[in-house]
């Protein structure tokens, strides 16, 4: 099953986030509960090498690899399937260009130019042969551009009709600074909501993918029925801080 599929089984999917490049500690991560696994290169410390790397430490728990590539580096979105990632997540697309200048970028002709050479990403992949590859690579693969402000926003219908664009990801931290104009960060403002939600369903009623990330687990049933299909919840930091505080409520609770 490719994520593709899986988003479209009509169930939600969780992506784990990592930004540490550890090979072992991504692989620890993947053998969590999440379908999906994010190598993060724009706020995490991931680059060119530790994605390299990480990508089977992904696969081979069997879950979904997916990198947040850089601002701008459309370079890196065709670079990080090659090394056999399934989606790419472009952070800060707020103009049609950027949309199309990173759709050329994920698919091969004629939808993109994406240029040829799968060094790692086919034999790290099930695909028989490279005829199969060329073929179904575009249909394989997803684009998520991001939407984080209101220039975005307002172009919305216009990105998402963008061919090669598969799908948007919402960053409701840099959404909710750009909704106040600057006065505040608050992913979980109520005032920005009703915009989220519209996204959702644009992106749903264009036959698009709606994914976004959850600072707060408590949230996800409400953008799930808002139609977000991958929702991102936390990040190493998170898992190992929410782990320990457990861990050591029971260990004190038992010495009472």
């Amino acid at each position: 099953m490719t994520l593709a599929d899986r988003l479209n089984s009509g169930t939600v999917s969780f992506t784990a986030w990592s930004g540490i490049p550890d090979t072992l500690t991504v692989e620890s991560v993947s053998r969590l509960g999440f379908e999906v696994v994010t190598l993060d290169m724009q706020h995490g410390a991931h680059h060119e090498d530790s994605v390299a790397r990480c990508v089977p430490a992904i696969t081979g728990p069997g879950k979904h690899p997916v990198i947040r590539i850089p601002v701008g580096r459309f370079d890196m979105a065709s670079r990080a399937l090659d090394l056999g990632a399934e989606a790419v997540i472009a952070p800060m697309i707020n103009s049609v260009e950027d949309a199309r200048r990173f759709a050329t970028a994920m698919k091969y002709p004629p939808v993109g130019e994406r240029s040829w050479g799968p060094t790692f990403g086919f034999p790290r992949s099930s695909v028989k042969d490279h005829a199969e590859w060329l073929a179904t690579q575009n249909s394989r693969t997803i684009s998520f551009a991001m939407i984080e402000t209101r220039a975005a926003y307002g172009l919305l219908d216009e990105i998402l009709d963008v061919a090669g664009i598969d799908g948007i990801f919402v960053g409701p931290s840099d959404f909710s600074i750009a909704w106040t104009s600057g006065a505040a960060l608050n992913p979980n403002l109520e005032d920005m909501m009703g915009a989220i939600a519209d996204i959702g369903t644009r992106a749903r009623k264009a036959d698009k993918f709606a994914a976004i990330f959850a600072t707060d687990p408590k949230i996800c049933g409400r953008y799930a029925s808002m139609g977000y299909q991958m929702i991102a919840v936390g990040n190493e930091q998170t898992y190992m801080r929410v782990g320990a505080e457990n861990l050591i409520a029971a260990a004190r609770a038992a010495i009472g």
